[in-house]
């Protein structure tokens, strides 16, 4: 199991492996590059950054057989997909920020997928070869523009709305992991990735019949029953995924 984070330190963006407190650098900015040097760091001497700069999350809505469902709402027969840009990524420890026109926020623990190389027309058989590793997502929505627009896109959008992190690991099995979601230290969320609807290698395979995906994209794999927390201004929220670690962030106005 690989630990990778992208961490900055003096001024200077870098990737390493996490080994427990200390960080190796590595040279390279995406997995295929990567060169391991002898340079050694701690990490409470970095900032720990969004682990990959995804040019687009795709998401996936309604994906966990313990989901309870909205009155009119029903499963999918196939995914449920929208998209969250760049622009709304967010670091490890930094703050969810409440903007003006958002009356309720809402935020969902989900495994995301982290893409290694360019990914286009894939099949499931050999989905797995386009995977660097698995990170901890939190989904933000501001809920109140979500139900008042019916479409998803400005509520899912807004800058910081992705938190991601707190590094991408590897070599792991995907389909058996515990996922906890938690605000001020009380438990919202306890599910479990083998109540996946659409499975990691299908959800892969599946998206890059629609759209090409790019080294660093992440898919948001949905998240599990007790979802839609609602945070307010000075909550702290925490998601863990088992062998994935903790992602915490802060809301703010």
């Amino acid at each position: 199991m690989e630990h990778y984070v992208r961490y900055l330190h003096k001024d200077t963006i870098a990737y390493g492996i996490l080994n427990e407190e200390t960080i190796t650098t590595l040279h390279g900015n995406d997995f295929s590059s990567f060169k391991m040097t002898n340079q050694q760091l701690s990490i409470s001497a970095v900032k720990l950054l969004a682990p990959c700069t995804p040019s687009k999350a795709v998401c996936v809505g309604l994906n966990y057989k313990d989901t309870i469902l909205e009155p009119g709402t029903s499963w999918p027969q196939e995914p449920l997909l929208f998209i969250k840009p760049s622009t709304s990524v967010l670091h490890p420890r930094d703050s969810i920020i409440k903007w003006p026109m958002i009356q309720s926020l809402v935020f969902e623990a989900e495994l995301a997928i982290v893409i290694s190389k360019r990914a286009h027309l894939v099949s499931q058989e050999n989905a797995h070869e386009y995977i660097w590793g698995y990170t901890i997502a939190n989904d933000v929505t501001a809920k109140d523009l979500q139900k008042k627009d019916g479409l998803w896109a400005r509520s899912k959008s807004f800058d910081t709305f992705l938190p991601l992190g707190s590094w991408i690991t590897r070599g792991i099995e995907p389909n058996n992991l515990e996922i906890a979601s938690y605000i001020n230290g009380k438990q919202l969320q306890l599910g479990n990735t083998s109540n996946l609807i659409f499975g990691v290698e299908y959800l892969i395979s599946f998206i890059s019949q629609i759209m090409t995906l790019l080294p660093g994209d992440v898919i948001l794999t949905g998240t599990p029953g007790g979802y839609g927390g609602s945070v307010n201004v000075g909550d702290t929220v925490e998601i863990m995924i088992e062998h994935l670690g903790t992602l915490l962030n802060y809301v703010k106005d």
